[in-house]
C-alpha cells in the first residue's frame, strides 16, 4: 500500500546542459545570452531555447538543451544509453562534482568546445527546501529509496537516491531517462519515498 504522506512529484532528467559564460560565448557568439522558453520546477532554472550536439568517439547526439542560468563551470548530463550509443564513458555522479568526469565535444552554430571533463550521467536525487526535509525527517545527502512506476505494473525500488536540501530549492525528484523508462515513469508522477530502515522491516 503506497503511503499518501510520502509522496513526491517527480520529473525526468532528460539528456541537458549547463554551460559557463565563457564556453556559451564560444559556442553562441561574443556577448550570447540563454533565452528562458520555460520554467522548470527547480527556481531561478529554466530550458533554454539554445541547444548544441555532442560529440563522441562513435557518433553526433544533436539538438541537447541547454538549461540556463550559467554556471561557473560547463556540465553535460547524459544517460548511459545515449553515452555508450555516442562513444563516452561518464561516470555517475552528483551535480558539481565534476572532477575526473568524462571528456566531451560540444558543437554550437558559432564554434566548438572540448571539455576535458564534465560529462556525467547524473545520479538520481530529491531536492528538499528544509521546511520539506523537517516534514519528511530528512538531512542534506542522506541516502534513501524511492518506489517509482506506482501503477504502471513496473513498479520499481530505486536505491540511494540522494537528498539534496537547500532553501533556493523546491520539493522534485529527478531520474533519468533510462530509470524512467525501465518503471514506466511519466513527467508529473509521484514516487513514494522510503527510508532504508523501512525497506528492511
Amino acid at each position: 500500500m503506497v503511503n499518501e504522506k510520502r509522496l513526491i512529484l517527480a520529473n525526468i532528467s532528460n539528456r541537458h546542459m549547463h554551460l559557463s559564460q565563457q564556453d556559451l560565448e564560444i559556442l553562441f557568439g561574443k556577448g550570447a545570452v540563454l533565452t528562458n522558453i520555460r520554467d522548470l520546477v527547480q527556481p531561478g532554472q529554466f530550458a533554454a531555447k539554445e541547444k548544441v550536439n555532442l560529440v563522441g568517439s562513435k557518433r553526433e547526439l544533436k539538438d541537447v538543451r541547454v538549461v540556463g542560468p550559467v554556471r561557473s563551470k560547463t556540465q553535460v548530463e547524459i544517460s548511459k544509453t545515449e553515452a555508450i550509443s555516442i562513444g563516452v564513458n561518464p561516470p555517475v555522479r552528483e551535480s558539481g562534482d565534476l572532477n575526473g568526469s568524462a571528456k566531451i565535444k560540444l558543437v554550437g552554430p558559432k564554434g566548438e568546445v572540448v571539455i576535458n571533463e564534465g560529462c556525467v550521467i547524473a545520479k538520481r536525487h530529491v531536492h528538499f527546501t528544509p521546511v520539506d526535509a523537517e516534514k519528511f525527517g530528512i538531512k542534506d545527502k542522506q541516502l534513501v529509496w524511492v518506489k517509482a512506476g506506482i501503477g504502471t505494473g513496473r513498479e520499481t525500488i530505486f536505491a540511494d537516491v540522494v537528498c539534496r536540501v537547500r532553501s533556493d530549492m523546491a520539493l522534485e525528484c529527478h531520474i533519468d531517462t533510462d530509470e524512467a523508462n525501465g518503471c514506466g515513469l511519466v513527467n508529473g508522477d509521484k514516487v513514494e519515498l522510503i527510508t532504508k530502515l523501512e525497506c528492511k522491516e
